[in-house]
């Protein structure tokens, strides 16, 4: 994804910086990241009081194997809804959650 397409995406939560970020982008609002643009995908940042909306609405949660291979390691991020993707009103309910989850982890 361009980093247009990405603007366009969170068009929602006002303007947006994009950096590079583990071989991929981080995106940011008001200097928090908020999602990461990895292997083409948008995954959106999420704590333990937004993830169950994640869940629920079948998103996958980020995982990568550890060091020890023993078991996957989660990462806060979590795949978009599919119909957030085609509607920009849906799409801007979860970048404001991912912007929230942000805005707590910070704390």
């Amino acid at each position: 994804m361009d980093n247009d397409d990405i603007r366009d995406l969170f068009s929602a939560l006002g303007p947006i910086a994009i950096k590079r970020l583990f071989g991929g982008k981080g995106i940011y609002h008001d200097g928090l990241i908020v999602a990461i643009e990895y292997r083409d995908e948008i995954l959106l940042k999420a704590d333990e009081i937004s993830a169950p909306f994640f869940e629920d609405a079948g998103c996958e949660q980020w995982t990568y194997t550890g060091k020890n291979r023993s078991k996957p390691v989660a990462m806060p991020y979590w795949s978009i809804p599919g119909d957030a993707l085609d509607d920009p009103d849906i799409m801007a309910e979860w970048a404001r959650r991912a912007y929230e989850a942000a805005l707590r982890s910070r704390k």
